[in-house]
């Protein structure tokens, strides 16, 4: 029963690791900033993590997308 479980989570990582890894270094660049929202949620702070992080944010928008478009491929 387990070897079919970490079969099927090396399969998954084998078609999804692009869009993981971009997971992982947009909360890395993001680290900061979301700490500061989570502690202190302030206007100005969100505005200007919006401004000097946008590929990250983007691509935390997009990825959702991208694991749809590789489901159905």
């Amino acid at each position: 029963m387990s070897y079919h479980i970490i079969n099927k989570l090396v399969k998954y990582l084998k078609y999804h690791w692009i869009p993981i890894i971009l997971i992982c270094l947009s909360i890395y660049d993001l680290r900061i900033d979301l700490s500061l929202l989570f502690n202190f949620f302030t206007l100005t702070t969100l505005l200007y993590t919006i401004k000097e992080h946008l590929l990250a944010i983007t691509v935390l928008l997009i990825v959702p997308n991208l694991f749809n478009s590789l489901r159905n491929d």
